[in-house]
């Protein structure tokens, strides 16, 4: 398209991210409005509006803002990376709008896709809505679970499978809790959608359990016609039906092994020069370490639920449009390009999940005194987005390794399940239903890089980050000096990183004297 056509209109109607249209110039009356509503990106714009004059008289918008004021410049040259006055940006997109920038984003368009239905603009009241919007997200799990025709599970449904009848049961009463009002007459809460509001308001103010039990019996009296559990223990049993669960696995205080698969039944460590006990004590089972562990199938099963996450799981390979010399998604870079080459099959189908892990260690207590590590593993999706992926609704947790010490070097211990999980999904795959398209395929998923700071690059990949040799890079050529009095290494020698002819190469006297 004209990119500086497109470039005035968005001069036009950058002033007005929430008004409905923007009013022409008076003395210009062969223009027509422009209704922001009726246009997704900047294609629409250039079919449904051809009244462009010029720069200097499209520029009206801007007069009553304060000339001070930035947003980011979606020219060429700052791709919307840069903040930029209305004057600098009105100069820069005479050279024209980045032509992969036609969903506005960054100024204040909706995330939608354009082939949503025309009535997605009639803002509804969320609170009314949030009964509807569980009723949905349960509706498509059961789904992608059962098959289409699972809400006929209390007959005999060929289409489930009968060791999964009794959980499309279980499903189903799920559902109906989300259909059923709190109270009678009550519109904007069912039992399930109160629960949650009730759970997600103890994680967020950090609620004992013991206090939501004495609330819940509390708002019991108040309201005896209300559907309220009695507990806390009855309303996590009322959506633990929803699958996303946490695996608790019993682990050595000493870091030495996880007592899971071949040491489940294990009282003491398997370590010969451990043997530390599992429990507190001999006569109780309270483990001394737990390893919580949330489980990747179903976190990964779940994007696909949605119609629209779906499709953008596919956004890397059928929505990107590259940009040459220029980096815009983690596709464009030269590990996932090289993963592609060496693994073909993985890459053929764009849905298959790249994965990126994280991890850091911090005090839970946020007490210096106090020395405790906790360290949570979550995981990225890069298929999506750049404007979704690094959103925190679309990072996945995936366990949180137990204090109170640093995990240190056997940090690989504590990540068996993980690797284990990732090796399925890698080699053979999990089934699972693709809302997009209405169908099941074999979904795959690999991980590409770890993202952490220098001391958890030594947990994670097993390479000392310290010593001689501490440098991942240089390895053997690492240039370390051992200060007697410091009572460590000193890294030196990086003149050698300059160019041949640069002036500090013979400056031996401010440097040490290598690398002339």
């Amino acid at each position: 398209m004209d990119g500086l056509k497109a470039s005035l209109m968005f001069l036009s109607i950058l002033d007005y991210s929430n008004p409905t249209s923007v009013p022409s110039p008076s003395h210009h009356d062969n223009i027509p409005n422009i209704k922001l509503d009726e246009f997704s990106n900047l294609v629409v714009l250039q079919v449904k509006f051809d009244g462009v004059i010029g720069l200097d008289e499209w520029v009206w918008v801007t007069n009553g803002k304060d000339p001070t004021y930035k947003l980011p410049c979606p020219c060429k040259g700052c791709n919307n990376f840069e903040d930029q006055t209305m004057e600098v940006m009105k100069s820069h997109l005479c050279g024209g709008i980045v032509e992969s920038y036609t969903r506005w984003v960054y100024h204040g368009e909706r995330f939608e896709d354009s082939d949503e239905d025309e009535d997605d603009n009639i803002v509804l009241d969320e609170e009314n809505s949030e009964s509807d919007d569980i009723q949905e997200m349960l509706n498509d799990v059961g789904t992608a679970n059962f098959g289409e025709n699972w809400r006929n599970s209390g007959e005999h449904n060929r289409d489930i499978p009968n060791k999964q009848e009794g959980e499309a049961s279980k499903f189903l009463r799920l559902l109906s809790e989300a259909e059923k009002s709190l109270y009678p007459g009550c519109d904007k809460y069912s039992k399930l959608s109160f629960v949650v509001h009730i759970l997600h308001l103890k994680t967020m103010n950090r609620w004992t359990c013991k206090s939501i039990d004495m609330l819940l019996k509390f708002l019991i009296q108040v309201f005896p016609m209300a559907s309220i559990p009695s507990s806390y223990y009855d309303a996590k049993n009322l959506i633990r039906e929803l699958g996303l669960k946490c695996e608790k696995i019993h682990a050595c205080e000493n870091d030495c092994a996880l007592y899971w698969k071949e040491n489940e039944s294990l009282d003491h460590c398997p370590n010969e020069k451990c043997k530390a006990p599992r429990y507190k004590s001999p006569g109780s089972k309270i483990p001394r370490k737990v390893l919580r562990y949330f489980p990747l199938k179903s976190r990964l099963q779940r994007l696909f639920i949605n119609k629209e996450i779906a499709q953008d799981m596919r956004w890397h390979k059928e929505r990107r449009v590259p940009k040459e010399n220029t980096m815009t998604h983690p596709a464009d870079s030269i590990a996932w390009k090289e993963f592609d080459n060496s693994h073909p099959s993985f890459a053929e189908d764009s849905r298959n999940v790249r994965l990126g892990l994280s991890t850091d260690g911090f005090n839970p207590y946020g007490n210096m005194n106090n020395a405790y590590s906790i360290w949570p593993v979550i995981l990225v999706p890069y298929n999506l987005p750049p404007w979704k992926c690094l959103k925190d609704p679309f990072f996945l947790l995936s366990m949180i390794i137990p204090g109170p010490k640093c995990i240190g070097n056997d940090m690989d211990i504590f990540f068996r399940p993980l690797i284990d999980e990732l090796k399925e999904f890698f080699d053979t795959g999990f089934e699972t239903y693709d809302a997009a398209v209405g169908e099941k395929f074999m979904l795959r998923a690999a991980l590409l890089w770890t993202i952490s700071d220098f001391p958890a690059y030594a947990y994670l990949s097993g390479w000392s980050t310290k010593g001689y040799k501490a440098c991942p890079i240089c390895l053997d050529d690492t240039t370390s000096v051992y200060l007697r009095n410091g009572l460590k290494c000193c890294y030196m020698g990086h003149r050698r990183f300059l160019p041949a002819d640069h002036k500090w190469r013979r400056e031996r006297k401010s440097f040490d004297k290598n690398f002339n």
